[in-house]
């Protein structure tokens, strides 16, 4: 019998999956070592593997079928637009993908005027604005706090997750519009949803009855 291998996003979302996965009798010690140095975990009774890695690579692991099935959120999914198959809502992590700023940037997303957008989701944003609100703007990209771009004058607004809004409140800003909500779900191999169908769907419907 074949491995399958899972990727897991690194932190919390790890942990919860491997939660929810001890719940349908999937286990694996070795990942529970906080001292371990390994990069693959084994469990070979079950012939599953896994392997911790960051977010946004997860889907490039599982389009290219070195891992089988993988957890990630779905702003990553949505970020990096893998060749992939979205297969179930963990309803973990949610919160919702939106256009923020400050209030009088509203009527600049009203008139489609030409503005600039920071974010650390272009390719999110791009499609939100070109093909959805069919606005021409330029995004820029940054890796840091995003909120701060519309404070000192680099965007009019941003494109961010939002989970309360207490930090877009607490610096002078709001949600202008919603372009997605997100959470957490469990992505797979194109192929190996063919070759491995049993397995896989037998893992999936047991996760299922957990998260419902």
């Amino acid at each position: 019998m074949n491995y399958i291998t899972i990727a897991l996003a690194k932190g919390r979302l790890a942990k919860t999956t491997m939660g929810f996965l001890n719940e349908i009798g999937i286990t694996c010690e070795e990942m529970e070592d906080p001292k371990t140095r390994k990069l693959i975990f084994t469990n070979e009774d079950l012939k599953l593997r896994f392997f911790l890695s960051k977010p946004s690579d997860v889907p490039t692991y599982v389009e290219y079928g070195a891992a089988d099935m993988g957890v990630v959120g779905r702003d990553t999914i949505l970020e990096e637009n893998r060749k992939l198959y979205e297969v179930l809502d963990l309803g973990v992590g949610k919160c919702r993908m939106c256009v923020a700023g400050p209030a009088e940037a509203a009527e600049l997303l009203k008139h489609h005027e030409l503005i600039r957008v920071a974010t650390k989701y272009p390719v999110i944003a791009k499609d939100y604005f070109y093909n959805k609100k069919h606005q021409t703007v330029e995004i820029i990209k940054l890796h840091g706090s995003v909120e701060l771009a519309p404070i000192v004058g680099l965007s009019e607004v941003i494109v961010d997750i939002v989970e309360t809004g207490s930090t877009l409140r607490e610096n002078g800003l709001m949600v202008l519009e919603e372009i997605c909500d997100l959470s957490a779900k469990i992505v797979v191999n194109q192929v190996s949803m063919k070759m491995e169908n049993d397995r896989i769907s037998r893992i999936i419907n047991d996760l299922k009855r957990v998260v419902s």
